[in-house]
């Protein structure tokens, strides 16, 4: 049975590590370290320390994994086959790629070479993609460019959140990882295509802000690709409304974009470069997400008034 040192950080990993625990052995997780987290800033554990903590798995959180010398001779003398790197958050040194015996092995939620980096799901759906999947592949020093072992695709339905394709990946991901494992002796290596490469950078704030010079279809698909974070978000009246859930309706106004349309228990509709968007569910400061037809009955959106 294959010894398995396992980095990752997020729910993400979560399924990932399920399956390694129970197809291999694990002899080491290795995670971010912890951190304060919501508005009493808590100090909360990462999701993969939970897992390995219920495991009894010895967990190492290095605050700069590069530097922490302690923690590469730990690595060294554990003699892992592979280390198993799934949203772990850090780069590794080449000092790290070469302890294993096979390798290190990374689950990266795209098609590589498209989406490289951090937000490849976020920006799948940003985007307006059908498809997208999972790519194992072998770690190299730079961001997500080692050679491809497996590739598994999945379709992304007209109305998927970032929220329902997270999951799947996630879920998917961990099974093409230990198909991975187990056939790596006769899996080929396929070199990425650079020239094909796009980057999915980390998602800002600034990037949740609702342009409404977009066409309907673009707003409602950032709409889909930050729901449920860090959502997609607009101003009524200078208060923050938070848009989780829309539709795109094909209609176009002279109307100009962003201007309320009309208000009923079906949504509020809004003016668009090109058609127009039904929005559905809302949130602003200090209330619960709801429905607009929940959400109208206790406040009041006026038509012709501006979204910005």
């Amino acid at each position: 049975m294959f010894n398995i040192v396992f980095m990752g950080t997020p729910e993400f990993s979560v399924p990932s590590l399920n399956l390694m625990i129970e197809k291999f052995n694990v002899k080491a997780v290795v995670t971010q370290p912890d951190r304060p987290k919501g508005r009493g800033k808590k100090i909360i554990m990462p999701p993969i320390k939970n897992v390995a903590v219920e495991h009894n798995i010895p967990v190492y959180q290095p605050l700069r994994i590069r530097k922490d010398e302690n923690l590469i001779k730990e690595l060294v003398n554990i003699k892992p086959d592979f280390i198993v790197v799934v949203a772990f958050g850090q780069i590794l040194p080449k000092e790290i790629l070469d302890i294993p015996k096979y390798g290190c092995i990374n689950l990266h939620a795209s098609l590589l070479p498209k989406y490289r980096g951090a937000a490849p799901i976020n920006f799948a759906l940003i985007n307006g993609e059908t498809k997208t999947g999972n790519t194992t592949m072998m770690m190299a020093e730079g961001i997500d460019t080692g050679d491809m072992l497996l590739r598994e695709e999945v379709e992304i339905t007209e109305n998927m959140t970032y929220g329902q394709l997270h999951d799947i990946l996630s879920k998917n991901g961990a099974t093409l990882l230990v198909k991975t494992i187990k056939n790596f002796n006769s899996i080929e290596h396929k070199k990425q295509e650079d020239s094909l490469s796009s980057y999915a950078s980390m998602i800002s704030k600034e990037m949740a802000r609702i342009n409404w010079e977009m066409t309907a279809k673009e707003i409602n698909n950032l709409i889909r690709g930050l729901n449920p974070h860090p959502i997609a978000r607009t101003e009524y009246n200078n208060i923050v409304m938070k848009i989780y859930e829309a539709k795109v309706l094909e209609k176009n106004v002279n109307n100009k974009p962003g201007t309320i349309l009309n208000v009923s228990k079906e949504g509020i509709e809004v003016a668009c470069l090109e058609n127009t968007l039904l929005v559905t569910k809302v949130q602003i400061p200090g209330k619960k997400p709801l429905e607009v037809k929940e959400f109208i009955k206790g406040n009041t959106v006026e038509v012709g008034t501006l979204m910005c």
